[in-house]
């Protein structure tokens, strides 16, 4: 017999909240992509200081983008805002004042607090149910916005009642699907980690990760089913209507 499950452990983006559904509303506002609006701030912050073309500030992010996505594939390392940007002024060669670095960082982690990305639909209504049986955990991976941001983001969209631990990987200092991330959410939920299925969009990060551990894992595939074709997952599960059951089928079985 395997352990009780006494909690579930949620990935964030495409499975709580639907990632870049704030693209739509930032067009319709007249406003850049996030991803352009922020080489715009970095630009900008460096034209204060000295003359500078936009296509070498956007090959510097994308060197930066790409140093960022090898350690967080290779190494489950997810580099902070402020070092992707001195990553970025590093190959161009320039710096900029602290503050004017600061206020930089801040733009770029708060952007998404300005105009919200939506819950993926029926999460609330899940998160409610499964919130009298289970202990509930975010376990997120950090890609621009930090942890701080994103329990704000939670909050607004008033998710954040429902869940007792939040392991973000710019907390933790490593990203999923490295141990140290479940098992800092096992911690907060006072529970150990084989009591534990997780629920997420991604194989590598949150079914593969997850298995290795002797957890149970779901793929979420509402908002993304790339995974789908050549799952591992303990269970799938292409509406949050029908999550609390597909949970509840997998405990009994733990």
């Amino acid at each position: 017999m395997g352990a009780i499950i006494k909690a579930v452990s949620f990935d964030l983006w495409d499975t709580l909240i639907q990632d870049d559904s704030d693209e739509p509303k930032r067009a319709a506002l007249g406003l850049r992509s996030k991803q352009d609006e922020r080489r715009h701030l970095l630009w900008t912050a460096l034209e204060r200081t000295a003359p500078i073309d936009r296509t070498s500030v956007d090959r510097a992010c994308d060197q930066a983008d790409a140093a960022f996505h090898a350690a967080w594939h290779h190494r489950s390392i997810t580099f902070p805002v402020g070092e992707r940007l001195r990553q970025a002024l590093g190959f161009l060669g320039r710096d900029l004042p602290r503050q004017e670095l600061a206020a930089v960082v801040r733009a770029y982690e708060e952007m998404e607090l300005a105009v919200q990305p939506d819950p993926v639909s029926g999460i609330a209504e899940a998160l409610a149910v499964l919130s009298r049986r289970y202990r509930l955990c975010v376990v997120s991976d950090t890609i621009v916005s930090p942890g701080r941001c994103l329990r704000r983001l939670l909050e607004d969209h008033d998710l954040v009642r429902y869940f007792s631990g939040f392991a973000f990987s710019d907390e933790v200092g490593r990203s999923k699907p490295h141990r140290a991330m479940f098992e800092a959410a096992a911690r907060q939920l006072g529970c150990e980690v084989a009591q534990m299925i997780h629920v997420g969009d991604r194989e590598h990060n949150d079914i593969g990760g997850p298995r290795k551990l002797g957890m149970k894992a779901v793929l979420f595939t509402g908002a993304n089913d790339s995974g789908l074709s050549a799952t591992a997952a303990d269970g799938v599960c292409a509406r949050h209507a029908d999550l609390p059951a597909v949970i509840d089928r997998l405990a009994d079985r733990a």
